[in-house]
């Protein structure tokens, strides 16, 4: 019950994750990649998101 909680929480925040890396204004491809490693990377990519790279991703692709 607990796992499927934590599943759906990472879900969640990957899907909000992904539409805020849409809403950038970044090259596609670097949207491309920013959300193929989000999402291969599971929690790791999340808290790298969240904690560093949503910060820098537009000086990161532009």
């Amino acid at each position: 019950m607990i796992a499927t909680i934590i599943y759906i929480i990472g879900i969640i925040l990957c899907i909000k994750a992904v539409l805020e890396i849409l809403k950038m204004n970044i090259s596609t491809a670097g949207k491309a990649i920013s959300i193929i490693l989000l999402l291969v990377t599971s929690w790791i990519g999340l808290l790298v998101y969240y904690l560093y790279a949503k910060d820098h991703l537009t000086e990161w692709f532009k």
